[in-house]
């Protein structure tokens, strides 16, 4: 996934959850959509160096998004909707091993009780529900934990992907590493312990975890490879 040209700045705060105050190289001071709803721990620190995107359309109020930041730990992606669209093309290039064989490939598939899957896998063996995660909270010894912030949303996810399980379907939680900082990942039990224990109770039902890391540049975000996953880091 390639980003177009992308403008620098300094953060100056993030507030109301959507929005951030950043200083643009000339001074000038902007107020840009911030497109994540987590706690975004360790990457929305004041004086952070930030990279936005820009928006043509004429309906919106804020044209800027806030893309990247560089923190003390690397560079990392806030826009944790594009998590969607690097998994995909991860998939599509037959990166993820284990999963070559489904060829067919759909997003926002609805399914469960009222729930859509980030990603739908289809293929002469059968279909896999794919629910994306991105990962930006780094942690000591480069562990990256999800969520940052209690999740009953991926509490619901996690039940939903056990709903669906059958001799013919699969069911995958795919975290996505948006930090280049990331060696591996694990729940944030103590953000969040009831998530925790869903993940392992889905696990233990069949539901598949994978951890895959990115290279996070201005330029754009690619697909690396696998991580290790553990419940519990040593």
């Amino acid at each position: 996934m390639r980003f177009d040209k992308l403008v620098p700045g300094i953060l100056r705060r993030r507030y109301k959850r959507f929005l951030a105050d950043v200083e643009l190289e000339g001074g000038q001071v902007i107020t840009a959509h911030c497109p994540n709803t987590g706690a975004m721990t360790g990457c929305a620190d004041p004086g952070a160096r930030v990279w936005l995107s820009t928006s043509q359309a004429k309906t919106r109020k804020y044209p800027h998004t806030w893309e990247l930041v560089k923190t003390r730990d690397g560079m990392a992606c806030v826009h944790s909707a594009l998590a969607n669209r690097v998994a995909r093309e991860a998939f599509a290039a037959g990166q993820v091993p284990g999963f070559e064989a489904y060829s067919g490939i759909r997003s926002e598939v609805k399914y469960g009780q009222g729930s859509r899957a980030d990603l739908l896998l289809e293929g002469d063996n059968g279909r896999v529900f794919v629910e994306v995660k991105s990962v930006t909270l780094c942690r000591d010894a480069g562990w990256g934990a999800f969520p940052d912030a209690v999740s009953e949303r991926g509490r619901k996810h996690l039940q939903e992907l056990q709903s669906v399980l059958a001799a013919d379907t699969r069911a995958l939680l795919f975290f996505c590493v948006f930090h280049n900082g990331i060696r591996g990942v694990s729940p944030a039990g103590d953000i969040d312990p009831a998530y925790r224990r869903a993940l392992e109770q889905a696990m233990a039902a069949g539901v598949e975890v994978l951890a895959w890391q990115t290279r996070v540049t201005t330029r754009g975000i690619t697909p690396a490879g696998p991580l290790p996953f553990a419940l519990d880091p040593r």
